[in-house]
């Protein structure tokens, strides 16, 4: 069931809520959390249908935020909201809102937000695209106890991970992180298996891919070696190779799904990897509302300590920390640009 509502308020889409609820025969509201999407209208069909999804494991109320842009000044120094309310078979097992905003009021998101919220519920905002530099300090970042961003999908995602790191808040996670979940579990699987130790670490993957980077940083950051960023031609994370006192560990995952496991003296395996779909990146990031504490150390770790061993001379390495610094610098500024262009 959907209800169109044209230049309305907050307690119209309340009443709207409740209106569709019964419309359907489901008056009492089962839902455990708000998710906030904030995106624009080129990604919302994606991002709505993902939260839909996900919305199987975890009922929700999903708020879909539209910042829609002012083509003339009279348009800018009015102020508008329209709305969609969803309820039943169109917005999952929960219930959606789809909120378009003009004019001034595209500066007060998190005014219109707040009263949607569900009372005593956790809160977790989502930003597809044009996340926040500080998603912690943006108005609607701040009212949610879980930030979800994905530098996957921005200009430079390697180079936003330094943006990230500088940023982080308790709270922040990135679905480039989500994304190697697998990885990271079947990695450490295949360590308890064999009892050795770890002396050089190879991740390989696809160019301008930060899971590849965040891969390669949990392990420099947990094992303490040096780790070495290769490039392959994807998709995504292809491979890991380690170099074990007990011999090789290799993980490959060539086609983007079945990969194979080779540990020395054991036979290979053929092992799922599959590239997960955004609706179960969300489902997982839903589940766990707390900080991630092994996420925030592996961020902090720093992309300048990759591809370093014992070996590398200090002013080397002091090269690559000042090079790293001046490409941060550059894609701040750059987002900084498109950001005001946008808002022209």
């Amino acid at each position: 069931m959907k209800i169109d509502l044209t230049e309305t308020t907050a307690g119209e889409i309340n009443k709207a809520l409740v209106q569709g609820r019964r419309a359907i025969g489901t008056p009492a509201v089962g839902m455990v959390l708000t998710l906030v999407i904030v995106t624009d209208e080129e990604n919302a069909y994606d991002a709505l249908k993902a939260a839909n999804d996900a919305s199987r494991q975890h009922p929700s109320r999903t708020l879909v935020v539209i910042k829609r842009v002012s083509r003339t000044l009279r348009d800018r120094t009015s102020s508008r909201l329209d709305a969609e309310v969803r309820v039943g078979a169109d917005a999952g097992t929960g219930e959606t809102v789809v909120l378009r905003l003009y004019g001034e009021m595209v500066d007060h998101a998190d005014s219109v937000v707040l009263p949607l919220l569900l009372p005593d519920a956790p809160v977790v905002v989502w930003w597809p695209v044009n996340a926040p530099l500080d998603p912690a300090k943006d108005p609607l970042g701040a009212l949610a106890q879980r930030r979800v961003t994905d530098t996957y999908a921005s200009e430079q995602p390697v180079l936003e991970l330094s943006a990230r790191a500088e940023a982080y808040t308790p709270g922040d996670t990135d679905l480039s992180w989500t994304r190697i979940t697998p990885w990271r579990s079947m990695l450490a699987a295949a360590l308890d298996q064999v009892p050795c130790e770890v002396r050089a670490i190879e991740v390989e993957g696809e160019e301008f891919n930060p899971s590849c980077e965040l891969l390669a940083m949990w392990l420099a950051d947990r094992l303490d070696v040096p780790v070495k960023r290769s490039l392959s031609s994807g998709p995504g994370l292809t491979a890991v190779r380690m170099d074990t006192s007990g011999g090789s560990i290799v993980l490959d995952r060539a086609d983007g799904s079945l990969a194979t496991l080779s540990i020395e003296g054991q036979p290979a395996r053929a092992v799922a990897l599959k590239r997960r779909e955004t609706a179960e990146l969300i489902a997982e990031e839903l589940r766990r509302l707390d900080p991630d504490d092994t996420y925030a150390s592996a961020l902090r770790y720093g992309l300048e300590r990759l591809n370093t061993g014992p070996e590398q001379q200090p002013g080397a390495e002091a090269a690559e920390v000042t090079g790293a610094a001046a490409k941060k610098a550059t894609a701040k500024t750059a987002r900084k640009t498109a950001r005001k262009a946008t808002a022209k």
